[in-house]
This record gives structure tokens, C-alpha cells and sequence, in this order.
């Protein structure tokens, strides 16, 4: 019902606001404005229905998806720090392997705090949906990694409407989305996933001026891309590049290890009660 919902609602408002206006001045809706517009319904839709299943079907709080941000501040300061990492290594690869090139500087105040106000509600509505619901609820029935691998899945596959979707596209949203959840699956925590998912796609569209998921927004860096699209990611963005492939298997690699090497047994050493 969730997926039903999302889909009619953009349809609806691609079919409605992507037509002539009636007045006949031959003007019509932006495809970023009508991108805008699909996502915070979508947005809105997500967040009640996954308050309404949590209240009246999981009989749960919705704050209990993951909110708290108590001990978890450590956490969400490495995904907020781990998507500008990302982006800016692979941009000066790319920009050193000339197949990147930094064209002019735009400062427009109400496109960046837009851009920075829209990612902001992407970042917690996709989150909520697929960490906070989705794989939660995957783990009650489900062993941890399946869990993971099914709500990452699915992550990619609402991605297959987006603009320019290619097969690397598929591949990494889908190693992003084992990335955005890795944290959940020991933590049971959004924040990490929330700060990740902001900074990437804030500092991929508005700040770097690469598509994001195929979309062109408006950006403070004005680019030109050329070369192999699967070493730039083309008109998918950085997310549709083999760099991009690199990057999320290395810092999965890398916070698997951390998570079952340090983590786990602190978690699990905190937990066991000392004797008397």
C-alpha cells in the first residue's frame, strides 16, 4: 500500500503539472519544479503512513524507529563526514583525470537553501521508510543480512523511475542502500543514515552540480563531465559511476569491520551484567 501510494502521487503530479497551463501562455512547470513538487507529497504520504502502521499495526511509538540521538551523536557525525569524503575523493579524481571540469561559480542564497531544505526532507522521509520501517520490521522476521539486503533492494528498485537509471545506477543505490542500512542493522539507529544520505546528495546536486539520481537541480559549482559515463556516473550523477562502486565497497568493507571488530563487543560488554 505504501509503494502504491508514492507511485500514484507521482503520477498524478507529473500528469497534472507537466501540461499547458489553461491560460494558453504556452508556459508549463519545470521538470525540477515538478520533481520538487512529487517528492515532499511523497514525502508527507511516507512519513503518515509510517506513523499510522507503526501506531496501529506494530503497536509501537514512531519515535521508536530510531530517533534517539543519545549516544549515537559519534554515529551520525561519521555518515555526515563519510558523504563529503566520498564526493570530494572522486571529484578530484575525476578532475585530475581531465574527465571533470569546474566551469563557473553561481551563488544564488535561495537555490542553495532550497537545495539544502530539500535534501534535508529526502534524507529523513527515505530513511524513515526504508531503515526506520522497512528494515526494522525485515528483522523481526529475518535474520540480519537478508534483512538488509531485501530493504537495499528495494531502495534501488524506487529509484527505476528516475531519469538517465542505468544498470551501474541500480548497482550502487543498491550498494548504497547495504551502506545507509549497515549502521542501522547493529544500531537500530537512523541518525547515521539520515546524515549520510543528507550530505551526499546536498553535496552532490546544489554544491558539486552533478545530477543526483538523474535529476539536474541548480548548484553552486557549474560543471562539464566528459569521458567514460561509467567512470563519471554522465547524466545519473556520481552515484551512477564505477568511482562511486569503489567508494561504497570500500567504507562498507571498512565499517563491517569496524561494526563486528570494535563495535559489536563494546555493545555487547556494555550490556552483560557484572557480577557481585
Amino acid at each position: 500500500m505504501l509503494y502504491i501510494a508514492l507511485v500514484v502521487a507521482a503520477g498524478v503530479l507529473l500528469f497534472l503539472f507537466q501540461k499547458k497551463s489553461p491560460a494558453g501562455t504556452g508556459k508549463s512547470i519545470s521538470p525540477e519544479g515538478v520533481f520538487y513538487l512529487a517528492v515532499v507529497i511523497n514525502a508527507f504520504i511516507s512519513v503518515i503512513l509510517v506513523w499510522l502502521f507503526r501506531k496501529i499495526i506494530d503497536r509501537r511509538s514512531f519515535e521508536s524507529i530510531g530517533f534517539t540521538f543519545e549516544k549515537n551523536g559519534a554515529h551520525a557525525g561519521s555518515g555526515f563526514f563519510l558523504g563529503i569524503f566520498i564526493l570530494c575523493a572522486g571529484s578530484c579524481i575525476l578532475y585530475f583525470t581531465k574527465n571533470l571540469q569546474w566551469t563557473d561559480i553561481s551563488f544564488n542564497g535561495n537555490d542553495l537553501f532550497i537545495g539544502f531544505g530539500f535534501m534535508v526532507i529526502v534524507a529523513f522521509y527515505e530513511e524513515i521508510v526504508f531503515r526506520g520501517y522497512i528494515l526494522n520490521n525485515l528483522m523481526d522476521s529475518l535474520s540480519k543480512w537478508p534483512a538488509l539486503g531485501i530493504s537495499a533492494l528495494l531502495f534501488s528498485l524506487a529509484h527505476l523511475s528516475n531519469p538517465s537509471f542505468s544498470v551501474a545506477g541500480a548497482f550502487n543505490i543498491l550498494l548504497a542502500g547495504i551502506l545507509l542500512g549497515l549502521n542501522y542493522v547493529y544500531t537500530k539507529n537512523l541518525w547515521f543514515g539520515i546524515m549520510l544520505h543528507f550530505t551526499w546528495n546536498f553535496f552532490q546536486g546544489p554544491v558539486l552540480g552533478y545530477e543526483v539520481s538523474g535529476m539536474p537541480l541548480k548548484s553552486l559549482l557549474q560543471q562539464k563531465i566528459q569521458g567514460n559515463e561509467l567512470i563519471t556516473g554522465g547524466k545519473f550523477g556520481f552515484e551512477g559511476s564505477l568511482l562511486a562502486t569503489a567508494f561504497y565497497i570500500l567504507a562498507i568493507v571498512a565499517f563491517l569491520w569496524v561494526y563486528e571488530k570494535k563495535y559489536q563487543p563494546f555493545i555487547q560488554a556494555e550490556n552483560t551484567p557484572v557480577a557481585n
